[in-house]
């Protein structure tokens, strides 16, 4: 049986922004007097947004780059856990307020959703040549990893808010 490239492609776009929609209504709902208390370790929640508005953009990045046969950029960061990388981010993407904060990650999953719209089925799925220590780097793979990550990340945000002090 063919695999349905366009059934899978909808299937894991959907997936990612229904996740993001109640991740960001979580983000919405956060008490504003709470916003900068630490939650996840070192993280508050603007830390937090802005670390996934710096995956959106470098998986963005990493669309052209696999398309091109290149490794992503982001690959040369890679630490325990992407701590640097992680870190880079929230320097780079964090904003001032809860309010500048979520409209900033609202962006940047825009335009990483463009450019994976953009794309055709099977490019979606499409094996480039890109290795990254014996594994396949697709674009699927890279919003498949991504998707992952946040649905942890609202796992936690969800806990929070209700064991919030």
């Amino acid at each position: 049986m063919k695999r349905d490239y366009l059934v899978d492609k909808a299937f894991l776009l959907n997936a990612f922004n229904e996740n993001r929609a109640v991740l960001l209504t979580c983000a919405h709902t956060w008490p504003p007097d709470k916003v900068e208390s630490l939650f996840l370790d070192k993280w508050c929640l603007l830390d937090l947004l802005a670390h996934l508005s710096g995956w959106d953009e470098a998986n963005r990045e990493a669309v052209t780059a696999v398309q091109a046969g290149r490794l992503p950029e982001f690959y040369a960061h890679k630490d325990h856990d992407w701590g640097s990388f992680n870190a880079m981010h929230v320097r780079m993407y964090r904003r001032p307020t809860q309010a500048a904060q979520i409209v900033e990650t609202e962006r940047t999953l825009g335009s990483l959703m463009d450019t994976l719209e953009a794309l055709d089925a099977e490019a979606f799925y499409r094996d480039y040549g890109v290795r990254y220590k014996g594994w396949k780097v697709i674009i699927a793979r890279l919003v498949k990893s991504e998707l992952q990550d946040e649905r942890i990340h609202l796992e936690q945000m969800k806990a929070w808010l209700t064991l919030k002090p």
